[in-house]
């Protein structure tokens, strides 16, 4: 059974310090924040958003899919069984809005909601407010009423916006605001740009099995040619699903950083991979290679849950996460909880 009780993370946090975990030759086992794990990467699609999105004709509530149904029932369920204390929400608002009037009317609804979720539940759950780039004011107002009025952790944001990436200067005036607060900017892949809506890129292979690692590494990649982080030093900026392909192909960017136009050093390439925070939602293959690209203080548990089955993170990415064998009790500690804590410190008060 999970370490925590219903106090949430404050709770949880002295339980597991203090509890004995026997080895089996009868020593206590180090620590490793399984107990209370504190998970990056969990969606959110409001119950009040969906009433409001069928109310104004924008959705078929059959139609939707299963990750787009969260219940706050479901949720607790999944997080006692995987030892997640406190979920970061991510908003999902999977519909097409008429104008900016009415997305702001999405996003307001979803934040009170995540708000209440909050609320309702003490200390089990934070969110990000949902920022779309290619509405640059209702993003600013979403993210001064997410992070100044209601109390959101941080921002979620899409690598890519009709084909226009993370990194590209249009969306410069935003993030300055954004840098201005120090925020936590958590993304999130969608479909690549140029596609059909919604229709696999390769028949028979879902785009969420490869097209959506390679639309964060198009973000990533990005984000350095722009020296994004170095124009907006105080941004965190986490990169899901172990950032995609993006430690796969560490040497080979730092190798070919002269092709990008302008070009960038390797050491600005190498420099920038060691700034990412990097979520373990998907689940994470062995570690080897992203703690070598990143370093264990920069890696987040995620769970992915609704979008991944609540057998996928109990079942499989959970006791995966526990066997690395690239990871010691201490780093693993880090990924599960004490890497968030630094990130976002505000959870220490929960």
């Amino acid at each position: 059974m999970p370490e925590y009780g219903s106090g949430g993370f404050g709770a949880g946090a002295a339980t597991s310090a203090t509890a004995a975990r026997v080895r089996a030759d009868g020593a206590a086992a180090p620590d490793d924040g399984s107990g209370a794990v504190i998970d990056v990467h969990h969606h959110f699609c409001a119950p009040q958003w969906r009433a409001w999105a069928e109310g104004k004709g924008l959705v078929n509530p059959k139609a939707l899919p299963p990750w787009a149904r969260w219940e706050a029932g479901a949720a607790l369920d999944v997080m006692d069984r995987a030892g997640i204390a406190v979920a970061v929400l991510k908003p999902m608002l999977p519909a097409r809005y008429e104008g900016s009037a009415q997305l702001r009317e999405a996003v307001a609804v979803t934040l009170e909601a995540a708000a209440a979720a909050v609320e309702a539940h003490p200390g089990r759950f934070v969110f990000h407010a949902p920022l779309f780039l290619e509405d640059q004011e209702a993003s600013l107002w979403a993210l001064r009423y997410g992070l100044d009025e209601l109390g959101a952790v941080g921002v979620n944001v899409t690598a890519n916006h009709g084909g226009v990436y993370l990194g590209d200067p249009s969306y410069d005036r935003i993030f300055a605001e954004l840098d201005e607060r120090s925020a936590v900017v958590d993304t999130h892949p969608h479909n690549l740009p140029g596609g059909p809506p919604g229709a696999a890129t390769v028949p028979g292979l879902p785009n969420f099995l490869c097209d959506f690692l390679l639309d964060t590494t198009r973000a990533a990649a990005n984000m350095i040619r722009n020296r994004t982080l170095d124009r907006f030093p105080n941004l965190s900026v986490i990169l899901p699903h172990g950032g995609g392909f993006l430690p796969h192909i560490a040497t080979r960017m730092e190798a070919f950083g002269g092709c990008f136009d302008p070009p960038v050093e390797p050491a600005v390439v190498r420099d920038h991979l060691h700034r990412f925070y990097y979520d373990t939602a998907g689940p994470l293959s062995p570690a080897g290679t992203l703690l070598a690209t990143a370093g264990a203080d920069r890696i987040l548990f995620g769970s992915d849950w609704p979008a991944a089955p609540a057998a996928m993170v109990v079942d499989v990415a959970v006791p995966a996460l526990a066997a690395d064998p690239a990871f010691t009790a201490l780093q693993r500690r880090g990924v599960n909880r004490e890497n968030a804590l630094r990130l976002m410190p505000r959870l220490a008060a929960l």
